[in-house]
């Protein structure tokens, strides 16, 4: 059975299904491993040349059948995750044959927990949005406009409570410059309480000009994929990130060569500090 998220935060979820080796209520793996995937799916659409986007531009607008043979392709993917962070996906309009693709993600995937930031609204049309995929049962959900032009956010996740909780923020950020750095300014204000951090999605720029010319500078993140993600059909940018505290240690990082979308599939696994393991013991026993 699905369950969506409120707009702000978790509540009010009873008997919630979560992934068999959650451990108890602050919803974090018992194994102490967590695998990551973002991926910038184009609404489902392909696309293999530059010239693609003026010659098959017209699928940003209206439905084509190849769109749902590919959610099928992204959906197969998704089994091997904890925690999906979804970007330029379709809240259900016309385009899309009125169909929610997060939900539909969720229900190829098996994901117990999904939620939709809509960050464009365009009625019928379109419905720009981003995208989160859970097996894991978070304590908190923030949904963030970011600042700048309409049409962008930020979705945080918070698991676990006090000092030892795990945030996890998934964004798609702006192209230019300037408005990119007064967003990640706000992010910077999001997470800067908490120790253990993960950045997700796509963020328009390179990992060097993130952690070093960047208002995320002074977090001590490690960007551990080196791998180009766009554009998919010959990779030579790599705008795609999973952004990891210097607390959780990374077991693996991968791009994935699956050329659905104009945009590569970023995957990483990590293992969790024991100390977040423990904080979730102490709960279970004053509980």
């Amino acid at each position: 059975m699905l369950r969506r998220w409120g707009s702000e935060r978790v509540a009010g979820l009873r008997n919630p299904q979560v992934n068999p080796h959650c451990v108890d209520s602050s919803g974090l793996p018992a194994d102490g491993r967590l695998r990551l995937l973002s991926f910038n799916i184009q609404v489902g659409n392909s696309t293999e040349r530059y010239r693609h986007y003026l010659t098959r531009g017209w699928q940003h607008l209206l439905p084509h059948p190849e769109r749902a043979a590919n959610l099928q392709r992204i959906g197969a993917l998704l089994g091997d995750y904890d925690l999906v962070a979804l970007q330029e996906v379709d809240g259900g309009s016309l385009r899309s044959g009125y169909v929610n693709q997060v939900e539909h993600l969720a229900q190829l995937g098996a994901f117990p927990y999904w939620y939709q930031q809509l960050n464009r609204n365009l009625g019928h049309l379109a419905q720009h949005s981003n995208g989160v995929l859970s097996r894991l049962q978070p304590t908190l959900l923030e949904d963030h406009p970011l600042p700048g032009p309409p049409g962008r956010g930020a979705i945080l996740l918070r698991f676990g409570e006090g000092a030892e909780a795990l945030a996890v923020v998934m964004m798609h950020l702006s192209l230019g410059p300037r408005t990119r750095t007064r967003q990640l300014a706000y992010i910077r204000e999001l997470i800067g309480g908490y120790r253990h951090r993960i950045l997700m999605g796509d963020m328009n720029t390179h990992a060097t000009d993130l952690l070093l010319h960047s208002p995320l500078r002074d977090l001590g993140l490690l960007a551990p994929q080196v791998e180009a993600t766009f554009p998919s059909w010959r990779p030579r940018r790599c705008l795609d990130h999973i952004l990891l505290s210097s607390s959780l240690t990374l077991e693996r990082v991968r791009v994935l060569a699956q050329p659905i979308s104009d945009h590569l599939p970023v995957a990483v696994e990590i293992r969790l500090p024991e100390s977040l393991g423990r904080a979730a013991q102490r709960r279970q026993v004053v509980g």
